[in-house]
C-alpha cells in the first residue's frame, strides 16, 4: 500500500532464537486511504504505533521464551502490534492467538511469519471499548472464547474510565487463568487494578528494570501479573529471572 515506509531487521530476544521482522521506518508513517483505521477511532497520530517495536514488547517477548509450557492451555496477546510475544510463544508450540484492533496489524503479522518460516498463527480483531457501530463487525473475525493466559505489553497509556480494558480481558479470562501485562510505569496502573480486582482477579508486581549494557538496552517498567480462580500453575511463575 502507499504512504508508508518500513524496513526489516534481526531483533534479538532474551532466550529466544532472533527474529526477523519488518515494521514501519519510523512514527511519521501514516496511509489510511479508505478511512478505515478513522472508523475504528485510531487517529493519525497513534496510527503508526502498532507498527513499531517498543521495549515493554521485547520485555514480554523474553519472558514469553522463558515461560514454562503448559500442555493444551490456550493464550491470548492483546494489542499485539507487531506480535513480538506471540511469534516467540507460536514458535514454542504454544497454542497462541495474537489481537489487535489495526487494520494492518495481519498484514504485517503475515509477513514476519514468512520471514521466520513459521507456520500460520491464529489472528483476531480485539477491540476493548469499540464504537458501538464496530462491534461484532461480521467483516472481521473477532476474539471469541476463553483464555488459560492473557498477555500484554503497554497497554496503559489512556486513562480508561469506563474500564474497558478489564472488562475485555475478565470477558475472555477463563475461569482459572493468568494475565501478564509489562508496564513501562504508566500512571494509569493503580486503576486499572481496582478494575481487575472488580473482575475477581488478585494482582502481584514485579520490577523489571535494567541497565544498558553490551547486549541489552536500559529498561524501567515492571510485570503485573494476574490470577483469577485456583490457577493451577505456579503463584510466581512470572518471577523467573530473565
Amino acid at each position: 500500500m502507499p504512504g508508508y515506509q518500513t524496513k526489516q531487521e534481526s531483533v534479538a530476544v532474551a532466550g529466544a532464537d532472533h527474529l526477523q521482522i519488518r515494521s514501519l521506518l519510523d512514527r511519521q508513517q501514516f496511509a489510511d486511504p479508505l478511512g478505515e483505521a478513522e472508523r475504528l477511532g485510531i487517529s493519525s497520530a497513534s496510527w503508526p504505533l502498532f507498527g513499531l517495536l517498543w521495549p515493554s514488547g521485547a520485555q514480554l517477548a523474553a519472558r514469553m521464551a522463558r515461560r514454562t509450557l503448559c500442555q493444551g492451555e490456550r493464550i491470548l496477546e492483546i494489542g499485539c502490534g507487531l506480535a513480538l510475544a506471540s511469534l516467540v510463544t507460536h514458535r514454542r508450540g504454544s497454542d497462541v492467538t495474537a489481537s489487535d484492533c489495526h487494520p494492518l496489524t495481519s498484514a504485517f503479522l503475515l509477513e514476519n511469519l514468512r520471514l521466520n518460516d513459521l507456520p500460520p498463527l491464529k489472528y483476531r480483531h480485539g477491540h476493548w471499548g469499540a464504537p458501538e457501530a464496530h462491534v461484532g463487525d461480521p467483516a472481521r473475525a473477532c476474539v471469541t472464547g476463553l483464555f488459560d493466559l492473557i498477555i500484554g505489553s503497554d497497554l496503559l497509556y489512556e486513562r480508561d474510565a469506563h474500564a474497558d480494558l478489564a472488562g475485555f480481558i475478565g470477558q475472555h479470562a477463563a475461569a482459572e487463568s493468568e494475565v501478564w501485562i509489562v508496564d513501562p510505569d504508566r500512571g494509569n496502573r493503580p486503576a486499572f487494578h481496582r478494575q481487575m480486582a472488580e473482575q475477581g482477579f488478585r494482582m502481584h508486581e514485579e520490577r523489571l528494570d535494567q541497565v544498558a549494557s553490551a547486549d541489552t538496552l536500559a529498561y524501567k517498567g515492571r510485570l503485573l501479573s494476574y490470577q483469577r480462580g485456583a490457577f493451577r500453575g505456579p503463584l510466581n511463575r512470572a518471577t523467573l529471572p530473565l
